[in-house]
């Protein structure tokens, strides 16, 4: 196990220090770049995310302490990687969805064509999100340059050298990992038996739009839209983060499912609509714009939800075909990568 776990894990580290430098030089380029070419974004991301899976699942294999601050120090990278190129795909989708309701094309015009509203509508998402851009990539520029930047390098290049597992771990078979790895992928079973697709089974059905409801993590009655839809969207958000972490558990056993990443990619646009649909609600409440640029976001903010209800129609139609499967995982012990 030791040799597998030890494999993936300083290739990844090796991934993230290829990449690093390319992120801080970039980022320090020009105003408004983003932190690195998109490959060298995706690079940086990819390693992340992946050290910090591998860590959470096969922790046992470690020092807890280290294990613990190694993810904790992950986190505060990604969260701070992430935040411009989700604001920038938070621009395009809602540019092009207020665009798309507000086409005059002879197959059909949208429903929002020749609306006095739609112009000061996408100049107002345009200026919020521009400055929401802005401001993060000055949070980015600061940080890209710290101290604690340059100790998770540190550890990080440690970690491509000598991976820290515990001694008993270090010499138990590779087969020692299948019992982790089948742990992540049943709290994503438990995770998604949790989310309600007997609801979700209609494609646009806009259940979502009609109901307020509460969570089961919410006490007493729920205060505002705002708060329910918030609820109503935690548990598929979740979901997500569990699948994240069973798609890495897999890839460090040397047994990818490809099914996984296709849900991935679904879960990924249920929650860019639903972060999409909280920034047109937000527009809407600016003072003293229009009612009809307010109706306009409205509009945009319903469209958003509607695609929120489609994720997780597609979600619906894959997850039962392959959670069988899944149930009963066992896979072959990987070899050490090359």
């Amino acid at each position: 196990m030791g040799e597998v776990l030890a494999g993936y894990l300083t290739a990844q580290a090796g991934a993230f220090l290829r990449a690093l430098p390319q992120a801080v030089g970039e980022a320090g380029s020009r105003p408004g770049a983003l932190p690195a070419s998109a490959a060298a974004a995706d690079d940086l991301l990819r390693s992340v995310r992946r050290v910090g899976g591998a860590l959470h699942t096969f922790g046992a294999a470690f020092d807890p302490a280290w294990a613990q601050e190694s993810r904790t120090e992950l986190r505060w990278l990604l969260n701070l990687l992430a935040q411009e190129p989700a604001y920038q795909r938070r621009s395009t989708r809602l540019l092009a969805a207020l665009d798309s309701l507000a086409d005059t094309d002879p197959a059909g015009p949208g429903m929002l064509a020749g609306h006095a509203g739609a112009p000061k509508a996408r100049a107002l998402l345009d200026r919020q999100l521009t400055l929401a851009r802005t401001r993060v990539h000055t949070v980015l520029l600061q940080e890209l340059r710290s101290a604690r930047l340059h100790a998770l390098a540190d550890r990080m290049t440690l970690l491509s050298g000598d991976v820290p597992l515990l001694d008993g771990e270090a010499s138990a078979p590779a087969e020692a990992l299948l019992p982790r790895a089948g742990a992540a992928l049943a709290a994503l079973s438990a995770g998604a038996e949790r989310l309600p697709l007997q609801r979700a089974a209609v494609p646009y059905g806009g259940g979502g739009l009609h109901r307020l409801g509460t969570a089961a993590d919410v006490r007493g009655p729920v205060a505002d839209a705002e708060t329910a839809v918030a609820a109503d969207d935690a548990p598929w958000l979740r979901a997500r983060i569990l699948l994240k972490r069973a798609r890495y558990a897999l890839e460090v056993c040397g047994a990818p499912v490809p099914e996984l990443d296709g849900l991935d990619r679904v879960l990924g646009r249920h929650q860019e609509a639903a972060d999409a649909a909280v920034t047109a609600a937000t527009a809407a409440r600016t003072p003293r714009i229009t009612p009809a640029t307010a109706y306009v976001l409205g509009v945009v903010h319903a469209d958003q939800r509607l695609e929120v209800e489609a994720a997780r129609y597609a979600f619906g139609q894959q997850w039962p075909g392959l959670a069988p499967g899944l149930g009963g995982w066992e896979g072959p012990p990987a070899p050490r990568k090359a």
